[in-house]
């Protein structure tokens, strides 16, 4: 009799997580210091937290509709008119489990199996999730030595008839990069006039720690005919648990999307959509105190990194990640188990985010100043002896 489960083949593209081996392993020692951990570090904003109870208290625990609680998605289209003075409308709003059921949803929605989907290389997990869908990846691959910084003519290059969508994330996780307006501008433009949709992860949008306006989709693109920007409150307001995202785009593309939403979610947290409203519409301080710490941590990283000869480094302009270039021929996965054990050092190998960036480390800077030192104290070191 036949034993075990013949699972969908699909299920084969989805790797197990190199950030969870790396995790797993530290949870199995004592004194690891980490550097690893991709989410604010802060406490959510008490004012959000208050009224996440209070709608408890109040019985919010019921069914909303099914593309979102109104106030909410209302509310995240005032955000981004007042951020951006744009127009959108609660119609062009999708409320859904955190960023990643809106990047998960929308790749599938629109990859087309044994089609190409371009990524910027590193790039962030959901490059499974296309060739899941039965995509294939067209790489363009960065480097650590220009900070990671894409030429926009070798994305537009890259295009052709068979392109069913391009894939942003600035500011990028894992390093950090924000593209600037004159990289994303003509790639916007190609791609609405071929007519190919481009999936902008804009997660990371508040935290932008240079001194510029931050370089949107929603503003560059033409119309929102073929974009799709997601994001979510985990990240700018620091409450990834309440699983609260969104994505926007066209109104009849947040209706054809609300079709595969239904069979994923139904509907999101009630509690917690009551919370984001008033993350959103309530004061905002909390966001620049966090940017604030943020841009001092990254600064003092940066400083530590560009007197460190064995790596090398560059000044990420938005989210709290950096991904140093280690020596040639190193192993990243080889490397940071090896730096963990020995230093107690946690990090993510950069393989993890692309067979191009496989002898580099990704770094989190949601972390304390005093932790960052600590950890370098240890860091470098320990890296001069492997560089001798």
């Amino acid at each position: 009799m036949a034993t075990g489960i013949c699972w969908n083949s699909a299920l084969e593209k989805l790797p197990f997580s190199p950030i969870r081996k790396m995790f797993n392993a530290a949870a199995q020692m004592e004194d690891v210091l980490h550097l690893s951990i991709g989410q604010p570090d802060f406490n959510g904003p008490p004012h959000v937290i208050e009224a996440h109870v209070r709608a408890l208290h109040d019985g919010r625990t019921r069914y909303e509709m099914d593309a979102g609680l109104p106030a909410l998605r209302q509310a995240v289209a005032d955000r981004y008119n007042q951020l951006y003075k744009i127009d959108l409308q609660p119609t062009n709003v999708l409320i859904t489990t955190g960023c990643c059921q809106a990047m998960f949803m929308t790749i599938h929605a629109i990859t087309r199996p044994g089609m190409e989907v371009i990524v910027i290389e590193p790039v962030f997990v959901f490059a499974h999730v296309i060739e899941q869908a039965g995509g294939i990846l067209r790489r363009i691959v960065t480097t650590a030595d220009n900070g990671y910084q894409v030429d926009p003519e070798q994305v537009i290059d890259a295009m052709n008839d068979n392109t069913c969508a391009i894939m942003l994330n600035s500011p990028g996780n894992p390093t950090g990069t924000v593209y600037p307006a004159e990289t994303l501008k003509p790639i916007l433009q190609q791609a609405q006039q071929r007519g190919i949709p481009v999936i902008s992860d804009e997660v990371y949008d508040r935290l932008i720690l240079d001194d510029m306006e931050y370089p949107t989709a929603l503003t560059l693109a033409p119309s929102l005919e073929n974009s799709f920007v997601a994001s979510s409150i985990s990240k700018s307001y620091a409450l990834p648990g309440l699983r609260i995202g969104w994505v926007i785009s066209d109104e009849s593309n947040i209706v054809a999307l609300q079709r595969m939403h239904m069979f994923i979610s139904t509907t999101e947290n009630t509690a917690a959509q009551h919370a984001a409203v008033e993350a959103l519409q309530g004061d905002q301080s909390c966001v620049d105190q966090m940017v604030a710490a943020y841009r001092a941590r990254r600064d003092r990283l940066v400083e530590i990194m560009d007197s460190t000869p064995c790596i090398r480094g560059y000044s990420p302009g938005g989210a709290f990640f950096v991904m140093p270039s280690l020596p040639e021929c190193q192993d990243s996965f080889e490397f940071a188990m090896k730096m963990l054990r020995e230093a107690k050092v946690c990090t993510i190998p950069g393989g993890a985010f692309g067979e191009s960036c496989n002898n580099s480390l990704r770094i989190s800077f949601a972390t304390d100043l005093d932790t960052i030192e600590r950890s370098m104290e240890r860091m470098i070191p320990w890296l001069e002896t492997q560089s001798s």
